[in-house]
């Protein structure tokens, strides 16, 4: 589990997060299961939908403390509107449509992890860098 460098915000826990997207995104891990069902792709989506509404605060309160023409703060930010945007579309009916959906979240969840991981990386090279200048 990470916890944001910001005091009083939420835990974050990446290994869930991307475990939870891992269902929808790799059949090849276990050839032999079903595809979900529909009540199993309704907990998996709405699981999806909650990961993210907890993570892009998380992203967006540590690109604010890049400045503005910082690269990786552009690219998380590019980031947290393709989540917002996905998260306001209205799955096509039937299960596949559904299904297609759930594997849209679950690709857009796993590109935060990679970009929660990425900024918070970079603050504690920056924070490390600070304190050898101390």
């Amino acid at each position: 589990m990470t916890t944001s460098p910001e005091a009083g915000t939420h835990p974050v826990d990446l290994s869930l997060m991307r475990q939870t997207a891992q269902i929808l995104l790799d059949p090849d891990a276990a050839p032999d299961a079903l595809p979900p069902g529909a009540a199993e792709l309704d907990t998996l989506t709405r699981t999806l939908r909650g990961h993210l509404e907890l993570l892009v605060p998380e992203v967006e309160m540590a690109t604010g403390r890049f400045r503005k023409d910082n690269i990786p703060r552009h690219c998380a930010l590019a980031c947290v509107g393709e989540v917002r945007g996905r998260l306001r579309v209205q799955p096509r009916p039937g299960l596949n449509g559904a299904a297609a959906h759930a594997r849209r979240l679950a690709r857009v969840l796993t590109a935060l992890c990679d970009h929660y991981e990425v900024l918070h990386a970079l603050l504690a090279k920056e924070e490390e860098s600070d304190d050898d200048h101390s």
